[in-house]
Formats: structure tokens, C-alpha cells, sequence
């Protein structure tokens, strides 16, 4: 057994019982760095899977370890940055990209994770503690709307994930419960709350729409023409908005699906519309003015 190997393996089993000491809840090194702790290749192709990675993407992993998620999406045609304190795991890791043949489009950086720039990322992934996931939530919310965000095992606190999957994992050292893997998605949410005034292209006057917003989930009131109207659902999903809203437009009872996107302090989309006789589609948009 090699050095490196050697001292992945205490590490994995000193996080292994520092986190049962602690619930699960409380563990880290004193330099502030993270355990390695390898994930298995099946949680790899499941976080993957689950962010849409393709060409045209531009992944960060952080605490990339020995590469295998930055080799994973580079194999999917994404260019792929692995950020990984330890230079010994650097060094595996560029190894390990080479003998893939991806080696032009997975590349390592020994850095500490939180000196990393994200701004350029439409895709982040970690397998980090929980405190390391809330310390870097502020930072995950400034990027551009629809940037997706995957942790393995830990969430984001009070920002629940847009999706959430398990996979069975019995034989990993740390983490999970029951035998079980837990893969998160988050879709990076744009800013949606105000009161916006707006139109639906030759139906009825103007609306106003009040949002309330807590990350994705949305808290919405709207009326046509000073008449209220029923929000009976709204979705915010990166920068893509929906709404389903009933009542009287125009005069006439309608159900419409209000769907859009969020560009700054205006919103462009489609709006079906159906009478209980005709469907019919129109232009809708809207200006927020609060």
C-alpha cells in the first residue's frame, strides 16, 4: 500500500469517527480543510446525471480529490476545474485525467476552495461537511440565474434543493444513512420578488403581480384590471418562472399558464390561455417596478 493511499485511508477513518462522536454534524481539520473521502463511482454519475453536465458546461468541483468528478464531466465534453488543497491528490488527480484521455479538458488546481472564483461556473459540485456548505451558500446565490449546484450526502440548510435523489452506497465509509447516498440539485434562483405590471398580449388590461421570494419559492398575489385574481401555483426554477392564476380577464373566466423568463427587472414569455371553450396562446410581459 502506498503513502498517499495509507494516509487517505486513516483520514476517511478518523472523519468516520469524528463524525459519529459528533451526530454527523461537527467535523473538520484544524487547518480548516476538508477529509478526503472517495465517492463512489456510481454517486458520480448520479450527480452528473442529475446537473444535465454536457458539452458546453463549465464545471468546478471543489475538494476534487482524485479527480473523478472532473474526469467524469470532461468525458461528457464540459471543461472541468478540479480545486483540491492537497497537492498529493493534485498530482493523482492529473495522473488519473491523462490516462482518461481528458487531460485538455480536466484540469487541477491546488487551492483552498474558498479563494476560488465561481463566477464563471454554470455547474459546481462538492462533497464537503455542512458547515463548509452553508459558509459557501452566500456565495452560490450570487451566481447567474440557472447555474446548477451539487452536493453529495449534505444540504444547504433552510435553501432546500430543487431535487433530491438516493443511491445505494453500502459500502462507503461515511455519510448517508442506511446504506443510502443522498445527491442534492440546486437551480440557482433569479430575482423575482417586487410588484411587477405587466401584459397579456390582446387579453384584458393591466396586471400587477406581487412576489414574495424566499430562494426558490415564491409567495405570489395578482389581479387584472384591480380585479384579484387566483395564484393557484408558481415555480421558479434559475430564471424561468411559472404561474398558474384563474378569475375573470377581460371580463371572461379563464385559467392561464403564465410561463417566462426573468431578465433583470423585466420578464418575456408565453401565456396559454383557455376559456372552458377555446385555448388559445399569447405573448405576456411584464416591468418590476418595486
Amino acid at each position: 500500500m502506498t503513502l498517499p493511499v495509507f494516509r487517505h485511508l486513516v483520514r476517511s477513518l478518523v472523519l468516520l469517527l469524528a463524525l459519529a462522536a459528533a451526530g454527523g454534524a461537527q467535523a473538520w481539520w484544524d487547518d480548516g480543510t476538508v477529509p478526503f473521502v472517495v465517492s463512489p463511482a456510481e454517486v458520480v454519475h448520479r450527480m452528473l446525471r442529475i446537473a444535465e453536465v454536457g458539452p458546453g458546461d463549465r464545471l468546478i468541483d471543489l475538494g476534487s480529490g482524485d479527480g473523478r468528478v472532473v474526469i467524469g464531466a470532461a468525458q461528457r465534453g464540459a471543461q472541468a476545474l478540479g480545486v483540491e488543497i492537497d497537492p498529493e491528490l493534485v498530482a493523482q488527480a492529473r495522473d488519473n485525467a491523462l490516462r482518461a484521455g481528458v487531460a485538455e479538458r480536466a484540469r487541477f488546481e491546488q487551492r483552498d476552495l474558498f479563494d476560488t472564483d465561481l463566477s464563471k461556473a454554470s455547474v459546481v459540485t462538492m462533497y464537503l461537511l455542512p458547515e463548509f456548505n452553508l459558509k459557501l451558500k452566500p456565495r452560490l446565490l450570487t451566481l447567474a440565474p440557472g447555474t446548477r449546484v451539487v452536493s453529495h450526502d449534505w444540504d444547504m440548510g433552510p435553501w432546500l434543493p430543487d431535487e433530491t435523489l438516493s443511491v445505494r452506497a453500502p459500502d462507503k465509509p461515511v455519510g448517508g444513512r442506511n446504506g443510502l447516498s443522498y445527491v442534492h440539485l440546486w437551480i440557482v434562483p433569479a430575482q423575482a420578488a417586487g410588484e411587477w405590471r405587466g401584459r397579456v398580449e390582446g387579453l384584458g388590461g393591466e396586471w400587477r403581480i406581487r412576489i414574495r421570494q424566499t430562494y426558490q419559492m415564491l409567495d405570489v398575489e395578482a389581479d387584472e384590471s384591480g380585479r384579484e385574481l387566483v395564484v393557484r401555483a408558481s415555480r421558479l426554477r434559475g430564471a424561468e418562472i411559472k404561474l398558474v392564476v384563474s378569475g375573470l380577464v377581460g371580463g371572461r373566466p379563464m385559467n392561464l399558464l403564465l410561463a417566462g423568463r426573468i431578465d433583470g427587472a423585466r420578464i418575456e414569455g408565453q401565456a396559454r390561455t383557455f376559456d372552458g371553450q377555446t385555448e388559445d396562446e399569447r405573448k405576456w410581459r411584464a416591468t418590476r417596478v418595486q
